[in-house]
């Protein structure tokens, strides 16, 4: 198993198969993972396997490396895309995030005002208002629903604490149109179980809760670097077209990552 721990608070820029030239904002810790999603297919490992000994950064380290690293790409170049709350674990589970994002978008209007920012968000923190509203104000509200089938997500995500995904939905929906949704398709085994969500058994009545939402966009992906668990595998190309042409017949703008 080969995994991926982000620098804290600013890394990259790096090149997003989803966005282009990406800032990374990883409000976790630098030496491991807090999240309140488990995924057998996180890049960053399993939770229990990455506890971090530091704790998170605050919200004014956060705001003045960042502002250090936009000052060094305004001197020297490249020019970001986009600054995008990622990295270890689930953005919207730091405290301050509320507030860090209102120092994110005053920097970006300072420096690279043509940037966009954006969150990769697994959802589980859209109850809280503070967050809601904050994520309303973003550029790109990316949040992910992997699959609408209660079983399936205790397998594939490994949610931490309670989640309930037709709450998830029904709070989704209350963005009126201003999100976009990522869902992971892939085939291979966990622990001998069949993990292929790519049939109509999964894909349908997730069609119908993604219509119900009307994201904007909806990007849908498949695994691309080493996963904890080795027995998984990338959806075919064949299979992720399928599920572009069911989506884009429903009217919603789709984009694939093979």
């Amino acid at each position: 198993m080969s995994t991926v721990i982000y620098p804290s608070p600013i890394f990259g820029p790096v090149h997003s198969r989803r966005l282009g030239v990406s800032l990374g904002i990883n409000l976790m810790p630098a030496d491991g993972k807090i999240c309140t999603f488990d995924c057998i297919y996180c890049e960053c490992g399993r939770n229990a396997e990455r506890r971090p000994s530091l704790k998170r950064p605050s919200r004014n380290e956060v705001r003045r490396a960042l502002e250090t690293r936009l000052l060094e790409m305004k001197e020297h170049g490249p020019e970001p895309n986009v600054l995008t709350f990622a990295g270890n674990g689930e953005p919207t589970a730091h405290p301050d995030f509320a507030d860090i994002v209102t120092d994110v978008l005053e920097l970006r209007d300072r420096y690279f005002p043509s940037a966009q920012v954006s969150v990769l968000s697994n959802g589980t923190r859209i109850f809280d208002n503070d967050v809601f509203d904050a994520l309303l104000r973003l550029d790109n509200n990316i949040q992910k629903l992997d699959t609408v089938n209660p079983e399936y997500i205790g397998l594939i995500d490994s949610p931490v604490g309670q989640y309930d995904v037709e709450k998830v939905i029904d709070r989704l929906c209350q963005f009126n149109g201003k999100v976009m949704i990522q869902t992971m398709f892939l085939t291979g085994t966990l622990d001998g179980r069949d993990m292929d969500n790519t049939s109509d058994l999964y894909v349908m009545p997730w069609l119908e809760a993604v219509k119900r939402i009307r994201p904007y966009k909806v990007f849908i992906y498949t695994v691309a670097r080493e996963t904890p668990v080795s027995t998984l595998a990338k959806a075919s190309h064949q299979q992720l077209d399928r599920i572009a042409d069911l989506l884009r017949k429903a009217g919603l703008e789709t984009v694939i990552s093979y």
